[in-house]
């Protein structure tokens, strides 16, 4: 908790600081890579390019700020969880954040000037120190859980196995230790961080793909779509090089499976919504289910552009016949060629509607997509009364808070 001054500080403070947060982030940023340039290879360039990751940093220390002042009630052990497992997928190390509070703070007194007196500066540093300790104690136990040793390189080297080519912009690549071995277990709806060195000696970017295999198998599989530039965001570092550079035999180097969701949670009926190449982790469930409890009702509820850019859909028939209660709800923009032999299906061409699946029971929901996606099916879901405990949701990147 904040110390009683600070926290008088704080509130007194918060509204200009949330009023120039992006300007804030924005300068600290520009501060700390002319500084620490090596720490560029831990950010994702195309996020900083649009403004997003500034955002979301504005974003996460002005929430954390109200949450400490009693602003706002909402809960903040998930948030943390959620950005500590992001934070341990990149390796990130107690002795770098004295390097983002130093210029964080430095950024908030060339952004506010005069107004930034040394009380200011006192309680603001108080709540980065804060949300600081309680991160650095959650990856510290992430870190120890995953056999990452103290201090130790989080990064090992993986050699693909097997790539497959799954849609016009989706390739999947199956990865095995490069030491020998069988590839951990992991539970379905965690990811892994793929770092990569970019041609040119452009240094190293780093991405998150979630885990799209059967848990328990000797090898692990991601399933990657190729992210094209848009409105003038730049084409995808890592997706490009994964797509037109690695091959059977290469090598990569990977994090350990992290993540705070559990796409299988609960023990009742589950709802595996899903858009895009979001489908990965329901995968993964199905896949994890058809082994550990193939008698759970299940429903599978995917949205994507046509059947041909629905990546992995060729398993489902299988899928289907080791889950005698599994449902399967398809929405595609173009519904023309949507059969697929042994598939028992209801298609329906357009986008998603939530109000038509069954919410049985105990219910237990977990949603993979894009953001607004997400939005629009957990908003569906809690009106008609599943519980927020019950809805997982996997968000990368920006976009990490609730709402």
């Amino acid at each position: 908790m904040l110390t009683e001054s600070s926290a008088a500080v704080v509130t007194a403070t918060l509204p200009v600081v949330r009023a120039h947060g992006e300007a804030i982030t924005g300068r600290f940023y520009q501060r700390m890579f002319d500084a620490h340039p090596e720490l560029l290879d831990l950010f994702n360039r195309g996020n900083q390019a649009t403004g997003a990751q500034k955002a979301a940093l504005a974003s996460a220390v002005v929430a954390y700020a109200a949450h400490l002042t009693g602003e706002t009630g909402m809960p903040w052990g998930p948030v943390l969880d959620r950005i500590a497992h992001k934070h341990a997928s990149l390796g990130i190390t107690a002795t770098q954040y004295p390097i983002v509070g130093r210029h964080l703070l430095a950024a908030v007194g060339e952004v506010l000037g005069d107004a930034v007196t040394p009380e200011v500066a006192a309680a603001w540093d108080e709540v980065y120190w804060l949300l600081a300790c309680e991160l650095i104690a959650r990856e510290a136990r992430l870190y120890a859980g995953a056999g990452v040793p103290e201090g130790g390189p989080v990064w090992q080297d993986w050699r693909v196995t097997g790539r497959s080519r799954e849609s016009a912009d989706v390739v999947s690549l199956t990865l095995a230790p490069a030491g020998g071995g069988a590839a951990p277990g992991f539970t379905p709806g965690r990811y892994v961080s793929v770092a990569v060195d970019l041609d040119g000696g452009r240094g190293q970017q780093i991405r998150q793909y979630s885990l799209s295999g059967r848990p328990g198998a000797q090898e692990w599989r991601i399933t990657v779509k190729r992210v094209r530039g848009e409105a003038g965001a730049p084409d995808g570092m890592v997706s490009g090089h994964l797509h037109e550079r690695v091959a059977i035999g290469d090598t990569l180097r990977l994090s350990p499976a992290f993540g705070e969701v559990d796409a299988v949670g609960g023990d009742g009926p589950l709802l595996l919504v899903s858009a895009g190449i979001g489908l990965t982790p329901a995968m993964a469930a199905l896949a994890h289910l058809a082994d550990r409890d193939p008698g759970r009702p299940v429903t599978l509820a995917h949205a994507d552009r046509a059947a041909e850019a629905h990546a992995l859909r060729h398993e489902l028939p299988a899928l289907q016949q080791r889950l005698p209660n599994l449902a399967v709800h398809l929405w595609y923009l173009d519904a023309a060629g949507a059969d697929l032999p042994g598939l028992k299906a209801e298609v329906s061409a357009g986008l998603i509607e939530p109000d038509r699946l069954a919410l049985p029971a105990g219910v237990t929901a977990h949603l993979c997509g894009p953001v607004a996606f997400m939005n629009l099916v957990r908003a569906n879901l809690l009106r008609r009364g599943v519980p927020a405990e019950r809805i997982a949701y996997e968000v990368f990147g920006p976009g990490m808070l609730p709402g």
